[in-house]
Parts: structure tokens; sequence; C-alpha cells
């Protein structure tokens, strides 16, 4: 399971753009010095051609903006007593505050699930995910940042053992079967969180946040390092979809 789990995102990182971006470069180096210059030339701008593409707002908008349609935000006025949410990246360094150790999309997964317990009484929290490369589970820290915010211990769940969305699902499923819940995550990974929680019978209500798309505002952009980024959330979530419908 460890194997196949860290083989999954080495593979992973070289479909994403900037590990395409890299594969790229590296190829046409190396033919470079094999003294196959034309192939070397074609490898090395396709690098080039690819990393502006990536870096393009109209493109990296137009990748999350196909998901992130998908799924209206939450509106709070369902009656719902579990609120699932999905883990994300964290650090645990010290000299930081609570409010740094979480990444931004955690950060934000974190505030839409309170926002709708807080709006739902009697409801609860469940948090997931494991520590990652560090020595504190996601599932935990995410629920810390939740007690700062005023949730009880007692209307929070922890897990810090699954170390993806399948694992996740598994978990909740496991104390729900098929109840109705609010799913919290990322407004581009909604549609393969729902996809994958629906095929093990769950019935998720979609609460999506962390949106990254832009508005439109032309087409004459110079690339950036955000857009990159977005393009990378994207293609990410893409594979994801894709490798779920192969396996079937």
């Amino acid at each position: 399971m460890e194997f196949g789990f860290y083989l999954k995102k080495f593979v992973t990182f070289f479909v994403e753009p900037l590990g395409f971006v890299s594969a790229l470069f590296a190829l046409g180096l190396l033919l470079l010095f094999r003294d196959k210059k034309s192939l070397s030339k074609l490898f090395l701008s396709l690098s080039f051609a690819f990393l502006l593409l990536f870096s393009y707002e109209p493109f990296s908008n137009y990748l999350v903006k196909n998901l992130e349609d998908r799924y209206p935000k939450y509106e709070y006025e369902e009656d719902i007593k579990y609120i699932h949410v999905l883990g994300s990246g964290h650090n645990t360094d010290e000299s930081q505050p609570l409010s740094s150790n979480i990444g931004s999309s955690g950060i934000k997964r974190v505030l839409e699930g309170v926002i709708i317990h807080k709006r739902t009484p009697g409801s609860k929290l469940v948090f997931t995910g494991y520590e990652g490369d560090t020595d504190v589970a996601n599932a935990v820290m995410n629920a810390r940042l939740a007690a700062s915010l005023g949730v009880e211990d007692k209307n929070m769940i922890i897990n810090p053992n699954p170390k993806d969305t399948k694992e996740e699902a598994l978990f909740l499923r496991s104390i729900l079967a098929n109840e109705k819940f609010v799913l919290v995550t990322s407004a581009t990974h909604m549609p393969r969180a729902v996809k994958l929680f629906e095929s093990l019978g769950l019935n998720p209500v979609e609460a999506p946040t962390d949106f990254r798309k832009k508005e439109h505002t032309g087409y004459i952009k110079e690339p950036d390092i955000s857009s990159l980024q977005n393009s990378k959330v994207a293609i990410h979530e893409y594979l994801g979809i894709l490798w779920s419908i192969i396996k079937k």
C-alpha cells in the first residue's frame, strides 16, 4: 500500500505541468549532449512553449473553470448532521501561528466547514487526513483550527489515518453508510470527490470552497506563477478523474 501510494505520487509529478516541462527540458539537454541538435531544439522549444501555456491566465482559468462551475456554493439551508472536511496540506513549524501552519486550501475548507456547523444546530464536523511529511496528522491540525474558532471537541470526529480521498470516503462510509452529509473540499477537487464518494454508495451534498477561477479581463496577459499553480491543480484533478474511469 505504501509503495503504491508513493509510486502514484512519483508518476503524477511527471504528467503534471512542472514535471512534464522539466522532463521535456531534460530530454532536450540530453539530445543536445548527444549532438542531436534538431531533436534537441524541438524538445527545448516544446518545454518553453508548454511552460508559457500553463502559466497563461486565460488557459489556466479555462482549466479550473470547467471543474469549478459544476457545483454552486452551499446555501446553508440543509439540516444535515455530518459535515466532512477533506484534508489538505500543512506544516508544523512552531515559529508560525496555526493560521500559517495550515495551507491556504485547508484554511478555507475548515472555515467553510465551521460556518456550516455554526448554522446547523446539532451538527458534527468530520476531519480526516494523515501526517504527510510531518509528525502531526492534517486532521488534527484542522481540528485545532476549528477548536480555536469555537467548535467544541464533542462536535468533532477526527481520523488521522486516511492518505487520500478514497480512504477518507471509506472511513466516512463506516460511520454513516448512505446517510446524507455535507462534503467540504476545494471547488476544483469537488467533481472527482463527489464521483468517488457516490461510487462507494455515499450521499454527499456539495459545499465547494477555495475557488481559483478569475473573471475574464482579456487575453493580453503575461505568464505568472499563480496561473502555473492553477494549471497544476486542475490537471491533477483531470488526471484523477481519468484514472477513476480507467480503473472501472
